[in-house]
């Protein structure tokens, strides 16, 4: 057959659509979300592209309506996680030997099935399930997930061609091949794209994957299953199990042919993971790829020549968007003494305008749930400590109720100590910190900052002072891969701001750029001499 050098589509971000009153988007979503809210979904586990259900399953119930069931999913047993394993080795003869444009092909084609009639459905389950609302959604399960599937095939396009110098009567030439193994994909629940994303970017490589999701993000990842089989993912190239983390993640690591991990969730969890991926290191054909992406204790810091009322929106919105489940949520902030009474100010009178935390099919709810009720027992037991602490005071927010649905309000405390516990804990809730410093103190406020947490996630400065901006830039260098400058410390955008940090944060792979996917092929240099010499002798031999 006729072959080519190839050029893929360039990848353009995804259109946010506006989901405002009387719009088709806004209907054609409402009607899914209802239809899944009154439907009762059986979610099987994927196996070598077949439906695999066990009879053991748990149930699903929105966060903001936990009594109500929408639907159910099976657990798999050691029987399904050896399947998944064999599965995959026996896919990846076929997908690793296909050419690589008919790769792209098939995930620019999930691309368009997510912006077109998939977009209602995963939005619908994201915000059923995960308790999102339409537009973090919107930006999350459809523009992120389409984006990251388009810029890395774009991306591997580029990896493609880059290739070494050749010199007289020699060609050297680099291919790329997949890992020798199986990759293993762990994704979380606050984020449909990373769901979509870690198993996919692997898989785009010529891996094979066994994805286990969270178990709060089933309901969205079965749609992801949908479109990649509607894409032609062919069978046993990603396999999704679910059930018990530990008996999956024993069996997986022990094998000899895991070849490495693609990890997004907790600190705690991800060093536990590279500590047995080191204990087992003797079994192995290869050595793994870790790549991770964990926790962060994001930050804002304002310079008293900053305006108030664009900080404030940068804590509002920050902090509280998704009721600070991100990783890159604000959760402490530094205010100087001149303008801190005008900024929090404003930050409550935007509370104040919020609804009541509830459901996301009302769209006229900033924030809704938080994801179960650990999340929500943590969360309320910060709240408590910090309304009976000597040393902090809550100025806003400090409601919770779980009878309905697990609801924390919009919470802002102020401390008079800047290493005060929610200071310093990762919390993932709608809960932020203050502190206010002299404005004599901004250069040892900037070193306190890079000196208070273990993580080096996200953080932000905001200032109309160049050189202030300038001094935060160098002094806050290693306390944050993704670092903002007058914005708030989220919303990065696939192939605008690689996304990754770096300390406990993870190992800085950057999820939407190239060098992420570097790390799921292992290269390998082909020298070919054109005449080759004939007598060992060289010229220095006389």
């Amino acid at each position: 057959m006729g072959k080519g050098f190839f050029q893929v589509p360039p990848a353009v971000n995804e259109p946010v659509k506006s989901y405002a009153p009387g719009s088709p988007e806004r209907d054609a979503v409402l009607k899914q979300y209802r239809a899944y809210y009154q439907g009762s979904e059986d979610i099987p586990m994927v196996i070598g592209g077949k439906e695999v259900r066990t009879g053991n399953t748990r149930r699903i119930a929105p966060p903001h309506d936990h009594r109500h069931q929408v639907g159910q999913y099976h657990l798999a047993t050691q029987k399904e996680v050896d399947l998944a394993i064999s599965t995959a080795l026996e896919a990846r003869k076929a997908w690793a030997a296909l050419a690589w444009e008919q790769r792209a092909a098939v995930f620019l084609k999930a691309a368009d099935l997510l912006a077109g009639p998939y977009r209602s459905k995963i939005n619908a389950a994201t915000m059923m399930a995960q308790s999102k609302t339409i537009h973090q959604a919107e930006i999350d399960a459809a523009c992120e997930l389409i984006d990251f599937l388009r810029f890395n095939v774009e991306f591997m396009a580029r990896i493609y061609q880059e290739q070494p110098e050749s010199s007289e009567g020699i060609w050297n030439r680099v291919e790329y091949r997949p890992l020798e193994g199986f990759v293993y994909a762990i994704t979380p629940f606050n984020f449909t794209a990373i769901a979509g994303n870690l198993p996919a970017s692997a898989a785009m490589m010529g891996n094979v994957v066994v994805w286990k999701p969270s178990d709060h993000q089933i309901f969205s990842a079965r749609v992801i299953l949908d479109v990649f089989r509607e894409a032609g993912v062919p069978g046993g190239v990603i396999n999704a199990i679910y059930g018990d983390p530990v008996m999956i993640t024993e069996t997986l690591l022990s094998h000899p042919d895991f070849s490495g991990i693609h990890f997004t969730g907790s600190t705690d969890v991800f060093k536990g993971l590279w500590k047995q991926i080191g204990e087992n290191i003797g079994r192995y054909k290869t050595y793994p790829r870790i790549v991770g992406e964990t926790g962060g204790k994001d930050f804002i810091i304002a310079h008293p020549t900053a305006r108030p009322r664009q900080v404030a929106t940068a804590i509002t919105r920050g902090a509280f968007e998704l009721q600070g489940q991100k990783c890159s949520a604000a959760s402490r902030v530094y205010l100087p003494k001149s303008t801190a009474d005008e900024i929090l100010s404003l930050v409550k009178e935007d509370l104040a305008s919020f609804n009541k935390p509830g459901s996301p099919e009302d769209m006229g709810n900033f924030v809704t749930a938080v994801i179960h009720e650990g999340a929500f027992d943590k969360l309320a037991g910060y709240i408590d400590r910090a309304r009976e602490a000597r040393d902090a005071e809550i100025i806003a927010g400090g409601g919770y109720d779980k009878s309905k649905g697990y609801f924390i309000e919009p919470t802002v405390i102020l401390t008079t100590n800047p290493k005060y516990t929610t200071m310093e804990v990762e919390l993932f809730g709608p809960v932020v910190t203050v502190y206010i410093y002299e404005d004599a103190e901004w250069t040892n406020t900037l070193r306190l900052v890079d000196e208070t947490s273990e993580y080096a996630l996200t953080g932000a400065v905001m200032a109309t002072d160049r050189y202030a901006l300038e001094e935060a830039t160098r002094a806050l260098e290693n306390c944050a891969g993704n670092f903002y400058i007058n914005d708030k410390p989220t919303g990065a955008v696939v192939g605008q701001q690689p996304f990754g940090g770096a300390r406990a944060s993870g190992t800085n792979d950057k999820a939407g750029s190239a060098q992420n996917l570097m790390r799921w092929v292992s290269p390998r240099l082909i020298k070919e001499t054109f005449v080759p010499p004939e007598d060992y002798r060289y010229p220095f031999l006389g």
